[in-house]
This record gives structure tokens, C-alpha cells and sequence, in this order.
């Protein structure tokens, strides 16, 4: 029978991108990249977010892209404009390429779906097009929710510390957060945006990776539990919070969600204790949902 640290890394690998998947989203960022440069006047763009960073799950979904516009284009859609101006420029272009079925206005971006062939769940299938602007050494972006209409960011701060995460966790950081946000899709979301997760794990996974999952995914579920309610900032310091606008409600049904996580992995661990090696595996699998094997 397969042992529970050879499941997990069984598990992680299950995660990962197929060259299949990368080769689709490569083929279809271009596509979406040449459909905004033959519009706009775009100084320069690039893939951001989970994609990124290597911490996105698959069905894949939700690739981000920045578009920054060029400088020329500031009277048009920034000076003096609220984030509507842009939002709807993009979106019209989006509709008008993609159809108006497939395109989905979203609070700083406008979100574009592929619809997946025979079942294909190795397709890509959505893109966030997220406009922007040069700031100094950052960006600011659209953002329908702030007072001001803008938010500043910086995503290549958010992969640098991804990145050294990784690497001072022996290289497991970046699998278990894919495997944590496996869990928050397979429980219907509880927590959103996953991408909180993400920057809960940057201050909860603490070095070294002590080689046990188990043990650290329910440390980190307990903590995540009792912590899910603090202010998580944006990483790069810019934006507002990660979790600005997670309801009192949103939070405990959060907390709710990843104390059970806890608890679920308390029992499965006694579970192996006892010699139920194949209950043990069980309980994992109902935890992380069916790509977590039995063998």
C-alpha cells in the first residue's frame, strides 16, 4: 500500500500543470495579448497572479494578465477618470472579440472564459485581463470598490516572496499551498479569495518543512482558524487588505471550514496511528477531494 508521504507527493504532482495545460494558456495569453495591443497602445505585458507564482490548481482558471498602457494613453483612461472608463473600454473590446457569453466584468479586471472541449478539463479556461498603469516602480490598476477607483500594486513583489518561501521551506512551500487551495474548491470556497491563503501561508508555514504533511497541513489549518478574522495586507504593501471585503459572517463560516480541516486531519493522523493505513488514506482523499490517491 502506498505510504501517506508518498500520497502527498502523489497528490502534488496530480496538481501540477500538464505541458498540455501550459501549451494552451501560452497559445491563448498570446491570443488575448495581441487582441488588446491592436487596440490599445500597450507599453508592455506579462503574466501575473497564481499562474505566476506556481501556486494555482487546475481545472485551470482565472490566469491573470497585465496589460500596462502606455503613458500616451493616460488622458484617455486615467487623468481625471474613475475606473469605469477603462474597465469598460476593455470589456467592449473582450465582447466584441469573444462574445458577450463568454466575458465577465469583475472588480479590477474583466475576466474572458474558454469553454472546454468534450469534457477536456486540461484546457484552459478563463483569463483575468487586468488593465494598468506605470507608478514609479509600481502599478496601479482599476479598482470599481476603492474610494479612490484605483488600487496600487506590485506583482513581482508578490512572486519574489513566493519564490524565497519556497525555497527556505525545502522547496514544499508553493505544492502545499496548491494542495490547501485543492481543499478550498473542493469545500465549495469557504474561503475567498483563495489567494488569502496564499498570503496566510507566507507568515503561517514556518522553516524548515519538517517532512511530515500531515502535521503541517493541520498546524496550519488550526492557525489559519483562529487567525482568519486579522487584517491580511497586501503583500507588496500597496493595496488594500487581502480579506477588505470578507463579511464578520464570511470570516467565521472561514474559520468554520478550516478548524473542521484541522480536526479532519487530527482524526485521519490517529487513524494511521492505530494501523488503519487504508481508513487513513480514506480520510485524506474526503478531506482533499478525489485526485488525493488511494494507491
Amino acid at each position: 500500500m502506498i505510504t501517506v508521504y508518498e500520497a502527498f507527493r502523489k497528490f502534488r504532482s496530480r496538481l501540477e500543470l500538464t505541458q498540455k495545460e501550459q501549451d494552451d494558456a501560452s497559445r491563448r495569453q498570446q491570443e488575448i495579448r495581441g487582441v488588446m495591443a491592436e487596440k490599445f497602445n500597450i507599453d508592455h505585458d506579462f503574466l501575473t497572479g497564481s499562474y505566476k507564482r506556481h501556486t494555482k490548481t487546475k481545472p485551470l482558471k482565472d490566469v491573470d494578465i497585465f496589460c500596462v498602457f502606455h503613458d500616451d494613453e493616460r488622458p484617455t483612461y486615467r487623468n481625471g477618470k474613475g475606473p469605469k472608463v477603462i474597465l469598460d473600454a476593455v470589456e467592449k473590446l473582450m465582447v466584441t472579440e469573444y462574445g458577450k457569453e463568454n466575458v465577465r466584468r469583475q472588480r479590477r479586471s474583466i475576466g474572458v472564459e474558454f469553454t472546454s472541449q468534450n469534457g477536456d478539463e486540461e484546457r484552459v479556461m478563463s483569463f483575468d485581463v487586468v488593465p494598468a498603469f506605470t507608478k514609479g516602480k509600481d502599478y496601479e490598476i482599476p479598482d470599481e470598490e476603492a474610494t479612490s477607483g484605483w488600487t496600487s500594486t506590485n506583482p513581482t513583489v508578490h512572486a519574489e516572496k513566493a519564490t524565497k518561501a519556497n525555497e527556505a521551506f525545502s522547496g514544499e512551500w508553493k505544492g502545499i499551498v496548491r494542495m490547501v487551495k485543492a481543499w478550498n474548491r473542493e469545500k465549495g470556497k469557504p474561503v475567498r479569495p483563495s489567494f488569502l491563503l496564499e498570503v496566510m501561508a507566507l507568515d503561517i508555514l514556518k522553516p524548515p518543512f519538517g517532512g511530515d504533511y500531515p502535521y503541517e497541513f493541520m498546524s496550519f489549518y488550526q492557525s489559519a482558524s483562529e487567525r482568519i478574522g486579522d487584517i491580511w495586507p497586501d503583500p507588496a504593501g500597496l493595496g488594500p487588505a487581502v480579506n477588505d471585503k470578507m463579511s464578520s459572517e464570511d470570516k467565521a463560516k472561514a474559520s468554520k471550514a478550516l478548524k473542521e480541516a484541522s480536526d479532519a486531519l487530527r482524526a485521519a493522523i490517529n487513524l494511521g496511528r492505530q494501523g488503519k493505513g487504508g481508513e487513513e488514506l480514506k480520510a485524506y482523499r474526503d478531506l482533499f477531494g478525489p485526485l488525493f490517491p488511494l494507491s
